[in-house]
């Protein structure tokens, strides 16, 4: 009987720890997260655990969300939810997911952000937050947004990389949809069997894009980021298997175009045709990156390369500056010496030629000597 009371303890044990209720209280909560005050706004009660909104995808795994809410100068209150996750990339992916992705801003609040006239959704570092409120006046919930993200981390403080690897990455960063889970991907593409086959282990992450003409649709591009050679390399075969399956089937759910383009995976769904899908991904560039996880095993080629670096430096900035001495000084020689040149010409019209007195030679160089005087010039002799 003490045996099954004991176990029945240790079952009711994992249970209330396991529950949103149970890890509320287990949390340790730090009042810096959501501090007291945020400029004029103040904080009202403790902070509380806030379960993921139903928008937001059930495979999103956080570090532990909250909420705290905030009084207003003006008494209007507003709720701020904080959703730190385990990296930059995550936090941009909950805020591409979860926000409407047309009216993305960057760099207004945090990292990126998108502002309604009652919510503010923005990432930055690996934090996702929303700001609400069903009352407050809108440039009040701004105005929180801009206060709190003053106080969180900034991270690296830029879009993932490979955002910037999307042909004409500045224009569709604003309908990019990013995701770091197969299963968020799967949601992207519900109807393409051929990504069934990827994996997303060691870290992959994801990034989608609609591409169009004037003209047409060129199609849905998906670049797919492996971390290693043999990830996309094993991820390839996958896929190319997969195809040649969906071909033999006969199956519509085939897509436009697909390459491997180093450690990507690169598609193209639903697209016009074979050749502008193939032409979308030839703008995809892979640039590929070495860093060490702990020190350089080779700081001698590393100094070595920063000296050849540093040395041509100084020796191509050494000839430029040579470069624009040299052509300051024949400028401003030209300019003088034309000038000088202008002056003895306009001397030299305005007084008569020389002709020797008495045919006495006389050097007059210049040709620009006066009329002698005649009371100092000597007589003829008898």
């Amino acid at each position: 009987m003490k045996n099954l009371y004991f176990r029945f303890l240790i079952a009711a044990f994992f249970i209330v720890a396991l529950s949103p209720a149970g890890r509320a209280d287990t949390l340790a909560y730090d009042t810096k997260d959501l501090p007291d005050q945020l400029g004029g706004y103040r904080a009202r009660g403790p902070i509380v655990p806030a379960p993921l909104p139903d928008t937001l995808p059930a495979e999103i795994d956080t570090l532990g969300w909250i909420r705290r809410t905030y009084v207003a100068p003006n008494g209007s209150s507003m709720n701020v939810f904080l959703y730190p996750t385990g990296s930059d990339s995550g936090a941009y992916s909950l805020l591409t997911m979860r926000a409407p992705t047309t009216d993305i801003k960057f760099r207004d609040v945090g990292l990126a952000s998108v502002i309604t006239p009652s919510r503010v959704f923005f990432s930055k570092g690996r934090n996702f937050v929303i700001v609400e409120a069903s009352k407050a006046a809108p440039e009040d919930v701004l105005d929180l947004a801009r206060e709190f993200a003053k106080t969180l981390d900034p991270g690296h403080n830029d879009l993932p990389v490979l955002v910037k690897h999307l042909p004409n990455w500045e224009t569709a960063r604003v309908g990019a949809e990013y995701v770091t889970t197969l299963r968020a991907l799967k949601k992207l593409f519900p109807t393409e069997p051929v990504l069934h086959v990827v994996s997303f282990e060691a870290g992959a992450e994801a990034v989608a894009a609609t591409y169009t003409s004037p003209e047409r649709k060129v199609g849905e591009l998906l670049i797919i980021e492996f971390t290693t050679p043999q990830h996309a390399s094993d991820n390839d075969r996958f896929i190319n298997a997969k195809l040649n399956e969906l071909r033999n089937e006969g199956s519509p759910h085939v897509p436009t175009a697909y390459r491997r383009v180093g450690n990507y995976a690169v598609f193209v769904f639903n697209g016009a045709d074979t050749q502008a899908a193939n032409k979308l991904i030839d703008e995809v560039k892979y640039e590929q990156v070495t860093q060490w996880l702990g020190d350089n095993p080779y700081p001698l080629l590393d100094a070595q390369r920063e000296y050849v670096a540093t040395t041509l430096g100084v020796f191509v900035s050494v000839v430029n500056l040579t470069g624009i001495a040299i052509l300051v000084c024949l400028s401003v020689g030209g300019l003088f010496g034309g000038l000088l040149f202008m002056k003895r010409r306009s001397q030299l019209r305005a007084v008569e030629s020389y002709s020797d007195a008495g045919g006495m030679l006389r050097l007059n160089l210049d040709e620009m000597t006066g009329k002698p005087d005649p009371a100092r010039l000597i007589g003829p002799t008898n």
